[in-house]
């Protein structure tokens, strides 16, 4: 048996004294048993490492493998409150989904009252409305039917920055696009209908690799592998990126600033391509931590050619 004591990291004060702890226990566990001691710290809330300024702790590691004598010495942070990643997702989409449809209606107080209630004279801005929905809709029901989370959380501040991002840029996109002033692209229905087509395959093939990376997890929680190309053709960009699903986005958005014709899109694709950048980054080098020889073995001959 070990002791377990934990200590605040900031002022290095006793929080919890665990006494005859099992050597197999798991972080998970430890975390769990000083929620029974401090109820509203759950362990999604928890921080645990072994110096004030350490690394956080995984909670798959095993108590007996840390550094230590019969007595493990561990110090606590608490992260904050914390949201699923469900409830994440859902209320970083729903909020541009209503907000541009507020704009395309021209609800009062947004335009000056002659535009109250009234539509715009050009068919793009109905179909970039029909785009803009859709691309959230899509979101929203991968969300729910195609994603598997992990029982890893978010911040809830970080939550409500990502909301602000999100529901701030749809706003500013729809004030322009449905303003009355707004006028059509300069090439007009060859660039319109080009566009469109565009984002419509850049929305399959988003969706293709998400359904694709929920696969892997079909033989459970404990099977850690990297998606491979299939005979799907929208996953062949397996062979050349480790994220895909970000490249199809960025097209989505490419796609949506030539169909609209609008400054506003254009800066918002060029910041979530920075974004998503830096995001596909990590997973890249996660993917080479975890997987020897990736990416050669991102690589193999397709499975339907002999």
């Amino acid at each position: 048996m070990k002791q377990v004591e934990i200590l605040d990291t900031e002022t290095k004060e006793q929080l919890c004294f665990l006494d005859k702890v099992e050597p197999h226990s798991t972080i998970s566990d430890i975390k769990g048993l000083f929620h029974k001691s401090y109820p509203r710290r759950y362990p999604a809330r928890q921080a645990l490492t072994l110096h004030p300024q350490g690394n956080l702790l995984k909670d798959d590691e095993v108590l007996q493998n840390l550094p230590g004598g019969t007595t493990a010495k561990l110090y606590f942070r608490d992260l904050g409150p914390q949201l699923g990643w469900t409830m994440v997702f859902l209320s970083e989409y729903v909020g541009p989904l209503l907000i541009y449809l507020l704009f395309y209606f021209r609800v009062p107080y947004i335009y000056t009252p002659k535009y109250t209630f009234t539509s715009s004279p050009h068919p793009v801005v109905s179909l970039a409305c029909a785009c803009h929905s859709f691309h959230y809709i899509k979101r929203l029901v991968e969300t729910i039917f195609v994603h598997r989370f992990s029982h890893g959380t978010l911040p809830l501040r970080t939550m409500l920055r990502n909301c602000v991002y999100y529901w701030g840029f749809s706003a500013w996109l729809a004030y322009y696009i449905n303003h009355p002033l707004y006028t059509p692209p300069s090439y007009g229905e060859r660039q319109i209908k080009y566009a469109l087509f565009i984002f419509m395959l850049c929305e399959a093939g988003n969706f293709s690799i998400h359904y694709s990376l929920n696969s892997l997890l079909g033989e459970g929680p404990k099977c850690r592998r990297f998606p491979h190309p299939s005979k799907n053709p929208f996953t062949w960009l397996f062979f050349f990126v480790s994220c895909p699903n970000y490249t199809y986005e960025v097209g989505v958005w490419v796609s949506f600033s030539i169909m609209t014709q609008c400054v506003p899109v254009a800066l918002f694709t060029l910041l979530g391509f920075v974004q998503m950048t830096i995001w596909a980054k990590g997973k890249h080098k996660a993917y080479t931590r975890e997987f020897k020889d990736y990416p050669a073995l991102r690589m193999p001959i397709l499975p339907f050619i002999p």
